[in-house]
């Protein structure tokens, strides 16, 4: 039950429609050149002020959240680079977008909880200090941040993923979201990509230049790629066989989000995205998104 002085806010999930693994930096990181976009899977966080001061206790209704989490960091961040001592807070999240599935949600999360934590203290972030606390908590939430007030967003991203270029936002798309039962933690992704990189250099990508152009396309005429969907297929044959299903029921544009293991098939209308669903369903947990 929540009161209605509780600070409610959204936490969109986001995909990835292309997404090229460079090789590893000189300090073990690697760059990435990508398309995030938001989606309408979100999940709701619940705010609430407590006794004391400094501490953000969080639940969740569908997970055991471990105790250093992206929301007490985001907290923590947001203390840091405000210079504001906040109250406690009890932090809720209603969760709708699934963990581990290369769809951004802890990262999500963490942006919502400091648009929330805002509205606590009376203060609007400038663009600066929103990536002074980016920095801190985790490198998706660059994008996060970059969204519109109705989260909705789509950008250009490189470096980390702390270099979001925002583009004009497609709405005209439906999204049809499988889960295949498998999680690939992001450590385990980067170790095969970076363990494969040489066979990955022979991908033929769109160059980074032309990434915009291509998201305007129809989706049937996209050439998009991941760098880790050929090597978490060989691994996970569930992935594989969730984009082949996706790819039959007559998705325009289909591949992995992330480093997994979500997939996507992407339609032009909601009705094929539903019929595309009634293939699917009972095979594997699906969501359509827009």
């Amino acid at each position: 039950m929540y009161m209605a002085l509780d600070i409610r806010v959204v936490a969109p999930a986001k995909i990835n429609l292309n997404l090229k693994v460079l090789p590893p930096r000189d300090d073990g990181f690697h760059g990435i050149e990508s398309i995030f976009q938001a989606v309408s899977l979100q999940d709701v966080l619940y705010i609430r002020p407590i006794l004391g001061k400094g501490q953000c206790l969080c639940s969740c209704d569908a997970m055991e959240l471990p105790l250093d989490n992206t929301l007490v960091r985001a907290y923590k961040a947001f203390e840091s680079v405000t210079r504001i001592q906040m109250p406690s807070v009890s932090v809720h999240v209603e969760k709708h977008i699934p963990a581990g599935g290369g769809l951004g949600g802890g990262s999500s999360d963490a942006a919502a909880l400091v648009r929330g934590l805002e509205k606590l203290a009376g203060v609007k972030l400038s663009v600066s200090e929103c990536n002074d606390i980016a920095a801190l908590v985790g490198s998706d939430v660059f994008f996060f941040f970059s969204l519109d007030e109705n989260g909705r967003g789509a950008a250009l991203v490189s470096g980390r993923g702390e270099i979001v270029q925002n583009i004009d936002f497609r709405s005209d798309l439906y999204y049809l979201m499988i889960l295949p039962g498998v999680n690939s933690s992001t450590k385990e992704a980067y170790s095969l990509v970076d363990q494969q990189y040489s066979e990955l250099e022979k991908l033929s990508f769109p160059s980074f230049e032309r990434l915009r152009k291509i998201y305007a396309l129809p989706p049937q005429q996209w050439n998009f790629k991941n760098s880790f969907t050929a090597v978490l297929m060989e691994k996970y044959k569930s992935i594989a066989q969730a984009l082949k299903l996706v790819n039959e029921a007559g998705a325009s544009f289909a591949d992995m989000s992330g480093s997994g293991s979500t997939v996507f098939g992407v339609f032009s209308t909601r009705e094929s995205a539903e019929n595309a669903m009634g293939l699917v369903k009972g095979k594997y947990y699906c969501v359509i998104a827009q």
